[in-house]
């Protein structure tokens, strides 16, 4: 069996069989840093990660326009890909808490959720992650490995091809940008 990079030149020869031989290949390590991400969320989180990789997995594999240079490159995709599908679950949550644009039935009528505040938190990490990416994208994409897909520093370092000590050094400064972004009364 051919290795991933081998795989993903194919897929982007055009060769229809080699998305289905890379699946088995990567789909362990994608469980895990989906399941990793989600250890991180509410236990009422209706989303499991064997869903969050597969659907993942359909927007990447669903593109036919993406084109993966190597295994690192892959895996940055699918950890945005999984953030994406996290943020816009967040989205549509919030939405709905907040009525989602539906006339009000009567309280007795219905089962209300209880609030979801760790929604309103991911969804102004996201807005200040964005405008974070815009002022330094390398120490972004670490923020979002990290946070977002949960990485080690040890996996996030590989990733990005940077040394464990300087991710470290990364993530204590985008952290410390970001709780000056998020404080009280700086977002909108």
């Amino acid at each position: 069996m051919p290795d991933a990079t081998q795989l993903f030149s194919a897929i982007d020869a055009g060769d229809p069989k080699a998305a289905d031989q890379l699946l088995p290949l990567v789909y362990e390590e994608l469980r895990k840093l989906a399941a990793s991400r989600m250890a991180m969320e509410k236990p009422s989180q209706t989303l499991q990660a064997t869903a969050l990789v597969h659907e993942a997995w359909l927007r990447l594999a669903g593109d036919a326009s993406r084109q993966f240079e190597n295994r690192v490159h892959f895996f940055a995709a699918a950890a945005e890909a999984m953030r994406r599908i996290l943020i816009e679950r967040a989205r549509r949550r919030v939405a709905a808490k907040r009525g989602g644009g539906v006339t009000p039935l009567d309280v007795d009528e219905i089962e209300i959720p209880s609030p979801m505040a760790d929604d309103d938190q991911l969804l102004a990490v996201n807005e200040a992650l964005d405008k974070f990416a815009r002022l330094d994208s390398r120490k972004a994409e670490l923020v979002k490995l990290r946070y977002f897909v949960g990485m080690s520093f040890e996996e996030a370092a590989r990733a990005l091809g940077i040394a464990v000590p300087t991710a470290k050094q990364w993530w204590a400064y985008a952290r410390a940008w970001l709780m000056v972004e998020m404080r009280p009364g700086k977002l909108p």
